[in-house]
């Protein structure tokens, strides 16, 4: 099982990027998606996840109105839609997977991509 993300880079404050993971291996139909970052120096914390149907989202009080999870169950593809991207919003993310309904707690999660870097420029 791999999860591949990708779409991080280096964006003004204001801009957009869109991320991507890809899953592979296994069929994610039942399985909640997660996007979590981690800043240099600090722990890393849930940005957003997704139920297997797309129906329920939950997303961290520092990116409400600004990011968008969604996922491709088809092409087995979970996406992360950032706008409005501000400095502090530089990590690394990472997406996870983990069975049944998702949660804040990176422990939770069984499976994980690589991460890929976002940096978002004053």
């Amino acid at each position: 099982v791999q999860l591949q993300a990708s779409g991080g880079g280096l964006v003004q404050a204001g801009g957009s990027l869109r991320l991507s993971c890809a899953a592979s291996g296994r069929t994610f139909t039942s399985y909640a998606m997660a996007w979590f970052r981690q800043a240099p120096g600090k722990e890393g914390d849930i940005v957003a996840h997704i139920k297997w149907s797309g129906g329920n989202t939950y997303y961290a009080d520092s990116v409400k109105g600004r990011f968008t999870i969604s996922r491709d169950n088809a092409m087995n593809t979970v996406y992360l839609q950032m706008n409005s991207l501000k400095p502090e919003d530089t990590a690394v993310y990472y997406c996870a997977a983990k069975y049944g309904t998702g949660t804040i707690y990176r422990d939770d999660y069984d499976y994980w991509g690589q991460g890929t870097l976002v940096t978002v420029s004053s």
